[in-house]
């Protein structure tokens, strides 16, 4: 089963940016069907009424955020121009990272949402096509790897040493670290192949010597 775009009606849309806000202030554990019933103004039982369970409204949250990568993944996948899209996927999963950086710590680390994913498979698979398209196979090496990653990203964007840089500034300086440390910058890619014409252009124009 894969990961897929949800569009939800207003009124569960609702409940999930409550929730949204909730779970990145207060973790999963410590937001109750109430506090969010109260933070969209409603009854406990229209928050029932909408998701069954405080699971489900945590998988409806993470499914959402994590759907906004879909469109880049996919894009990647197509191997027609491989370099490009990793580096725009790369710059997405950053993106995200950087916009809520209070929701980051909660997907990451919040031991609810982290027993939720182990348990679905769709999150499973899309995490694994999200780093294989990012590292390469995932074999132990590439699963090190990803999960250094993961953590990388999440502890570069909520760190109290970067609490006061904008997020532009932040967003910019990530992604060229991150860049560095997996080498998927297209820049780095075209400055190489500009530097293989220039050196092919001048061998071309440079006067041959004649042997006699």
């Amino acid at each position: 089963m894969e990961l897929k775009v949800v569009e939800y009606s207003a009124a569960r849309t609702r409940v999930l940016d409550a929730a949204l806000r909730l779970f990145a202030e207060h973790g999963v554990s410590a937001t109750s069907l109430q506090m969010i019933a109260d933070a969209v103004g409603i009854t406990k039982a229209a928050v029932y009424h909408q998701f069954p369970t405080k699971d489900r409204i945590v998988l409806a949250v993470t499914e959402r955020e994590l759907a906004r990568l879909i469109p880049a993944l996919e894009d990647a996948e197509d191997r027609s121009h491989a370099a490009e899209a990793r580096d725009a996927l790369l710059a997405g999963v950053i993106d995200m990272a950087v916009r809520d950086r209070r929701l980051v710590r909660t997907l990451q680390f919040d031991p609810v949402v982290v027993r939720l994913l182990a348990e679905h498979e769709q999150f499973q698979h899309f995490m694994s096509r999200l780093y294989r398209v990012l590292l390469g196979e995932l074999d132990d090496d590439g699963r090190v790897a990803g999960a250094m990653l993961s953590g990388a990203i999440s502890t570069a964007v909520m760190h109290p040493l970067v609490a006061d840089i904008d997020d532009e500034t932040l967003r910019a300086k990530v992604i060229e670290m991150t860049r560095r440390i997996i080498g998927t910058s297209t820049g780095e890619g075209a400055q190489k192949s500009a530097r293989s014409g220039v050196s092919a252009d001048r061998h071309a124009r440079s006067p041959r010597k004649s042997g006699r």
